[in-house]
Order: structure tokens, then C-alpha cells, then sequence
């Protein structure tokens, strides 16, 4: 049933709204018909968990509803497995080896004397919009670099002090340049937010970045039981889609979670809350006369896996780091009345390193794609309308010292220096049970493979980060 803001939300966000229309600094103007962006990215969730994914246990009707009023892609792949580098690709447009950040961010970086802003040589896509006289607010997980302050052309700034989540409830948030507490539960404070940003900034364009810290699906908060409304209807529900299997060797981290109710119960529970967000957001454009204005993007910052081939987690949780396809998948679905198609779905195989040149593309902003670091990334918005690009079905994946290209036939990770090597042929074996490295018949689509995935990393690769010829990591600190 459709969740529309209840009549306390919307009181609480109409007397905020003066406040924040005079607190946000004035933008240069703009075209009135400059549609509005709403991008909004969660944390660690694999597409498999939605239901226009084909998940049968997880109830997500206004994700499921944006899918069905949109374009849905179905081969949507993160270029890394972890949070920082991947959110910095999706608003730089670059490849961890070009933006430097490959591993989560280091609390150092965030708070305290010594954070910066790791975006700061970069421009983004909030730099872009602001630019181009959109207001830029950010509501719910930043984990870039000094956290405290606005940047990357935000105005409007609530996040978190830390990267990771400890709990939903009763966390430190940072919100006017101080941290307070926040007793409630801050998926429904970052949706709350996000409402409030848009009724201040309803008569201008703008851009909201709504980053849930949600559904998460990670350490000890996977043992805790749920608390928001969805707690209830999961207690004790018979998962279909989470595989009961045997715990693969090379998992490394959360093993505990293997096969336990409870964590399959928290996920779940947590997947449904940012749901209600969504549905909160949609009924707020609605509400406004926003709805046909607007672009909402839903996506994820890199995939996970809830016991498929017996893996709990993210690529960095086993060891040697993973490549797996459910590490990469995330879900992405465009959407907009009259400018995107509707109930379509798209085969292309796209990264997050192609989300930015298609935005730009899909608000007319194509010109404005930053031409240095030069981004490896495409514009596939024509598939949004009908012009379906002219589109090579490859992408490619890092993570350290594990790299992997995929493309519509095959899959093939390398470890430098010396391996494990990994060959799966993905139309036979999508589930990659079979690794073919080494195998007889092999040997051509392998060579190839090696050779395209060292071709695009010498292309794109900055020397300073570039992991397989000793650069550095620009996540953590160098020095004392």
C-alpha cells in the first residue's frame, strides 16, 4: 500500500521550510524548465534484494513502483566493492585508480584535525549542478573526507560523523557544523530531511543527494532485532532468497551472519525502511507538483551477498578479495514522466563509472562533463528514451590488488602479482561455480581478456594510485 507523509511529517517540513529557504545561499539563476534531480543511493544492497528484482520475501512497492514507471537495468555493475571508492565514483565519474580512493576512507580523514576533503582535486557532480544554478543538498552518509563542513558544491549538509553503522538508533548525526545526538531512527531522519530540502527549494532547481546508511546489512547491528515498523511481519518469515549453504572457504569476515534468521530478518526489515523513504519522497514531489520535473535515480553504492555460493558480505570480505557478480551488482532504476520510458528494462551492461556523463546527458548537460581526469565512463541516457546508444557490453572492476573485466560472454579476474586467476563463462555458468582458469580451450578468450583489462587500466589509471605499479591509497593518511 502506497506510504504517503503523515500529517505530522508534513506539518514538521512546511515549518522548516522558511527557515531553510533563508539559511541556503542564493544560486545564480536558472532555467525554470531545468529539471530537478533526486538521486538517492544506499548502502551495501545487492539488487537481488528488491522485489522488481525478483526477490519474493523483501516488500519494497515504492522502489518497485519507481521500476515500473521507469527504466530498470538489469546488468548494472559497481566498478568496486567497498562504499568510499564507489561513492566517488558515481559523483566524479572515475575509476578508483584515477580518484585514489580504494578502500573505505580512514576515521582520520573524516573527523578531526587531519580530514580532508578526498574530492577536493576532482569535480563533481554537485560542482557541476551548482554551476549550472541548481541548490546541491546532501542528506545521510557522506564518508569522503572532513565530514564536518559543505563541500563538493553542497549547501544544504546533514550527514554522520563515521563511514560505517553501528546501529539506526541513537547514533552522533552532524547537522549546522556540530555533532548532536539523534535518538530516532535516522533512515526516517534522513528521508525527513530530504523533504524539508525540497519544499525550501521547491521554486528553483535543485539537487538532492539522499545517501541512506541503509539497509547496511553489516556487523553487529545484524544480530540486533529490528525496530522499525516492518520488525513485526519478518519475525520468524521462511526466507526464499537467501541460500542455506555450506560457508565458502574463502570467506573471511562475517561469518558469523552465515545461515542465521536473525541477520536475514534485520536486512530485510531495514531494506523495507528505506522503502517508506521512497515512498515519502515521491509523495512529497507529488504533493508539490514536482513529480513530471523531476529525475529521481535510485541506485545502490556496490552490491552483496546474503549466503549465495556461501558468501555473506562485500568483495572485501573474503580473502583474496572478491569479484564475484553479486559483489558488483547493484540496482539502478531512472524515472521521470514524459522524458524517461516507462515499465522498460535495459540489458546494457553499465557501471557506476557511466552514471555521471548519462545524467549530465539526461539534463542537458552533456557539455558540462568534466574533460580531465578523463572519465572512462559513457552516456547511455539515449536507453532512457528512445534512442537506444550505440553501446560495447564491457566494464571493468577493482579492488587493491584484484582487478576483473566482464563482458557479455565471460568474466575474468586477475590478482597481481601471481593470482588466484579466476575464468568464468557466463552465459553457461552464471552463478561462476565453475572456474575455467587453466582449463583446455581457454586459452584465447583468456589472452584477450588479459589484454583489454591492461589496455583500459594504462589508459585510465593515474600513476599515483595506480595499486598493480606501487601507488598509494588516497583513503588513508600517509603519515603520522
Amino acid at each position: 500500500m502506497p506510504l504517503f507523509p503523515s500529517a505530522r511529517s508534513v506539518a514538521f517540513g512546511a515549518c522548516f521550510a522558511g527557515l531553510l529557504a533563508l539559511s541556503v545561499p542564493c544560486a545564480p539563476a536558472a532555467t525554470p524548465a531545468r529539471p530537478n534531480l533526486v538521486f538517492i543511493l544506499t548502502d551495501n544492497q545487492g539488487a537481488w534484494t528488491l522485489g522488481c528484482y525478483g526477490n519474493p520475501d523483501i516488500r519494497t512497492p515504492h522502489i518497485d513502483r519507481l521500476a515500473g514507471e521507469g527504466v530498470r537495468f538489469t546488468r548494472a555493475l559497481s566498478s568496486n566493492p567497498v562504499c568510499s571508492p564507489t561513492r566517488a565514483t558515481f559523483l566524479t565519474g572515475l575509476i578508483p585508480s584515477q580518484h585514489g580512493l580504494q578502500t573505505p576512507v580512514a576515521p582520520a580523514i573524516m573527523m578531526g584535525p587531519r580530514a580532508f576533503n578526498t574530492l577536493a582535486e576532482f569535480t563533481s557532480l554537485g560542482e557541476i549542478l551548482r554551476d549550472a544554478g541548481y541548490m546541491c543538498g546532501l542528506s545521510g552518509k557522506w564518508h569522503l573526507g572532513d565530514n564536518l563542513r559543505p563541500s563538493e558544491g553542497f549547501s544544504f549538509w546533514i550527514t554522520k560523523p563515521e563511514g560505517s553503522t553501528q546501529e539506526f538508533y541513537d547514533v552522533p548525526v552532524i547537522e549546522n557544523g556540530a555533532v548532536r545526538n539523534e535518538p530516532g531512527y535516522t533512515t526516517d531522519l534522513w528521508t525527513r530531511k530530504g523533504v524539508e530540502f525540497i519544499e525550501a527549494n521547491r521554486d528553483r532547481p535543485f539537487f538532492l543527494y539522499l545517501a541512506y546508511n541503509g539497509p547496511y546489512s553489516l556487523g553487529p547491528l545484524m544480530m540486533n532485532r529490528a525496530r522499525n515498523r516492518h520488525a513485526a511481519a519478518y519475525r520468524d518469515h521462511r526466507f526464499k532468497s537467501f541460500p542455506v549453504d555450506a560457508m565458502h572457504p574463502w570467506q573471511h569476515h562475517n561469518k558469523q551472519f552465515h545461515n542465521q534468521q536473525a541477520a536475514m530478518e534485520r536486512l530485510a526489515a531495514e531494506t523495507s525502511g528505506v522503502d517508506d523513504g521512497v515512498g515519502e519522497i515521491m509523495a512529497t514531489l507529488k504533493r508539490l507538483g514536482l513529480d513530471e520535473n523531476t529525475l529521481v535515480v535510485y541506485s545502490a553504492d556496490q552490491g552483496w551477498m546474503g549466503g549465495q555460493n556461501g558468501i555473506w558480505g562485500m568483495g572485501d570480505h573474503t580473502r583474496p578479495f572478491g569479484a564475484h557478480e553479486l559483489m558488483m551488482q547493484v540496482p539502478l532504476i531512472f524515472r521521470q514522466p514524459g522524458r524517461v520510458r516507462a515499465g522498460i528494462t535495459s540489458d546494457l551492461l553499465v557501471s557506476n563509472y557511466d552514471f555521471l556523463p548519462s545524467v549530465l546527458g539526461q539534463l542537458g548537460l552533456g557539455d558540462r562533463m568534466p574533460a580531465k581526469p578523463r572519465s572512462p565512463g559513457r552516456d547511455f541516457s539515449g536507453a532512457l528514451r528512445d534512442a537506444p546508444p550505440a553501446w560495447d557490453n564491457v566494464i571493468f572492476y577493482e579492488m587493491e590488488d584484484t582487478r576483473a573485466i566482464r563482458t557479455d560472454a565471460w568474466k575474468y579476474v586477475a590478482r597481481h602479482p601471481s593470482g588466484p586467476f579466476e575464468l568464468y563463462d557466463m552465459r553457461a555458468d552464471p552463478r561462476e561455480r565453475f572456474n575455467l582458469y587453466g582449463q583446455p580451450g581457454t586459452e584465447p578468450p583468456r589472452a584477450e581478456l588479459a589484454a583489454r583489462l591492461d589496455t583500459f587500466f594504462a589508459t585510465h589509471a593515474d600513476p599515483r594510485f595506480d595499486r598493480w605499479k606501487g601507488g598509494r591509497d588516497a583513503a588513508r593518511l600517509t603519515t603520522p
